[in-house]
Order: C-alpha cells, then sequence, then structure tokens
C-alpha cells in the first residue's frame, strides 16, 4: 500500500461503516471521505484483506500472541514486557521468545535489554531480530535510528506502514512460543493498527498495565473499553508500583495510595483477571537499566517472587482461553 493510500486509509469518519460492509462507500457518512472511491468499488477492501492474508501467514508460526497495553504512559508496560520476555526465556531455554517494541517515539526496549546501539539486518528471508539470547529475539524502531537520541516526527500513515512491515517482514525463527508486543500509551494509530492485524491470527489477548492512583486507572478504563469495543480479549491486569520496598530495612510503604481500590478493584468491577501486583523496588529499576532478569539475578527477593504470581496467573489464563 503507498503513503497516499495509508492516509486515505487512516482518514475514515467516525460513522464509518466499515470496508467489510456492503454498504462500503455508499452511506450519507461516507460523503467527502477520501476513501469513498476506494470503498464503494472495493479496492480497499482487497487491499486489506491481502495484506491481512500476508500479516496472517508471516505470524503462523506463533504459539502465543500478547499485547502489553495500558491508557496511560509511565505506568511500567515496557517494563513488565521485558521482564515478562526474560522470564519466560530464563525459565524455560527451550522456548523461543520474541518482543516487538512498536512504541515507535518512545523506544525503551533496547535499553531493557541492554542491547542499545545494536542494528537490525536484512537478509532474503526478512529483517532478522536483534538476539538477547538464543531463544529471545527482539525488534524495535531503536535498532533502526542512527542515533539513540534521535527523535521520531512521524505522522500516522508511517508509523502504521513500519507497524505492517514489523507484522509481515521480520523472520523470527522456525516458530516463537510467545510474541510479546510493548505498545505506546493510549488508544491511537499504533493501536488501531496492530489490533485490526492482530484479531485476525488468534491473538491470545492484551495484558493491561495500571499504577494505583485513580489517574492512572481512569485512563486504564478507557483502554478496556477499548479492548472491548475492537474485539480483543483481556487477559487480565497487572498493577505496577503498589507500594515502595526499602532497601535498607525492606519495609513497604504505599507511596500511590489507591483512593478508589486500584487495580484490584477495577479488575472486580469490570471483571477481568487480577494477575498480581509488582512493588516500587530499586531492583527492578537496575534490572531494567542493565537488561537483566529479576528471577535469574535477584530470585530471593519479593519482587521475584511477585513477578513469578504474575506469571504463573497468566499461564493459567493462557490454558483457560485455549
Amino acid at each position: 500500500m503507498s503513503e497516499q493510500q495509508q492516509q486515505q486509509q487512516d482518514s475514515v469518519p467516525e460513522q464509518c461503516p466499515g470496508v467489510e460492509s456492503n454498504q462500503a462507500g455508499k452511506t450519507n457518512a461516507c460523503q467527502g471521505c477520501p476513501n469513498q472511491s476506494l470503498c464503494s468499488t472495493g479496492t480497499m477492501k482487497e487491499t486489506i484483506e491481502k495484506e491481512t492474508k500476508e500479516i496472517k501467514e508471516s505470524l503462523k508460526t506463533i504459539k502465543h500472541k500478547l499485547l502489553i497495553l495500558s491508557g496511560k504512559g509511565g505506568v511500567g508496560k515496557s517494563t513488565i514486557s521485558s521482564q515478562l520476555a526474560l522470564s519466560l526465556s530464563f525459565l524455560n531455554e527451550n522456548q523461543q521468545i520474541g518482543v516487538l517494541d512498536i512504541d515507535l517515539c518512545g523506544p525503551s526496549i533496547p535499553t531493557m535489554f541492554n542491547l542499545e546501539g545494536h542494528q537490525l539486518r536484512q537478509s532474503n528471508l526478512g529483517w532478522t531480530p536483534v538476539y538477547y539470547e538464543d531463544n529471545l529475539a527482539i525488534i524495535s524502531i531503536g535498532f533502526m535510528l542512527p542515533n539513540k537520541d534521535d527523535a521520531v516526527i512521524w505522522r500516522g500513515p508511517k508509523k502504521n506502514g513500519l507497524i505492517k512491515q514489523f507484522l509481515k517482514d521480520v523472520y523470527w525463527g522456525d516458530y516463537l512460543d510467545y510474541l510479546i508486543i510493548d505498545t505506546p500509551p493510549g488508544t491511537s494509530d499504533e493501536h488501531l493498527t496492530i489490533c485490526n492485524y492482530l484479531k485476525h491470527t488468534n491473538l491470545d489477548g492484551a495484558i493491561i498495565v495500571t499504577t494505583p492512583q485513580d489517574v492512572s486507572c481512569n485512563d486504564v478504563k478507557r483502554e478496556i473499553n477499548f479492548c472491548r469495543k475492537v474485539g480483543i480479549p483481556i487477559l487480565g491486569l497487572v498493577e505496577n508500583m503498589n507500594g515502595f520496598i526499602c532497601p535498607k530495612c525492606n519495609h513497604e510503604s504505599i507511596i500511590f495510595h489507591p483512593t478508589s481500590g486500584g487495580g484490584k478493584q477495577l479488575a472486580l468491577d469490570y471483571q477481568i483477571e487480577y494477575l498480581g501486583s509488582l512493588s516500587l523496588d530499586p531492583i527492578i529499576m537496575n534490572a531494567c537499566e542493565k537488561g537483566m532478569c529479576i528471577l535469574k539475578e535477584y530470585p530471593n527477593s519479593l519482587v521475584a517472587n511477585q513477578l513469578q504470581g504474575i506469571i504463573n496467573n497468566l499461564l493459567k489464563q493462557l490454558v483457560v482461553k485455549k
């Protein structure tokens, strides 16, 4: 799809009947839409069906596909993504794990795996990920920037084009057991693109991340409603920064007071699984800045126990969903 076609596809009216509808390009809502002629002739539908088929073929050898989402920035999506991947890789070396970073304007994943300075390579099979371990592969726009401090100033169509390339042009190897997709905050272009394509590829679902305070939980409610509106299953919710663990005395203090009950109450209110919580511990910051697996390097810590509990609950949910 050309950039012009992509721009047209992204400029749809709010009451769009959808390209799969028999009324596509023919209703009053379609008047003035730049896509009208493409929809009415079926060209847009054919283009999207072709892209969806290519992406489905590319991802067919991936057993589990997990989205890490939150309506709020700074709650720890990349922390959860990276530590989940590192933990699954560490717990079973025979499992193949992939991480896809679609936070195009704020790619933290290369830093959290201590892989800054590495570059993606291309072969006749497609883009080759950067490998943290033999069984842990990473894709991020951070590996494509000439300078790690360069700003990515892209409009929606260009972002969507790169995400589609990541979905259909990356060679992950013969198979993956888990593909963990780290996303930016909100419910914007990147989310719509990834959800529209992944819901046709047996996506397992989304892990929602929040922190305890209301300002975070309120935004996360919108993310939950977004998932339900676009048909993305929710595997469960993780509450990050649940309490502060003092490195001197190991006493836990509540920094972000859960005025309305925090993540646990939010999960209860929306009838989704509460996967567990992570404390605000310097161990997590140290592990993320040095690309270390908490379960491996700090096995006797409280946060390692919390993380293991989250993983156990997640694996149970995957069995239930299956």
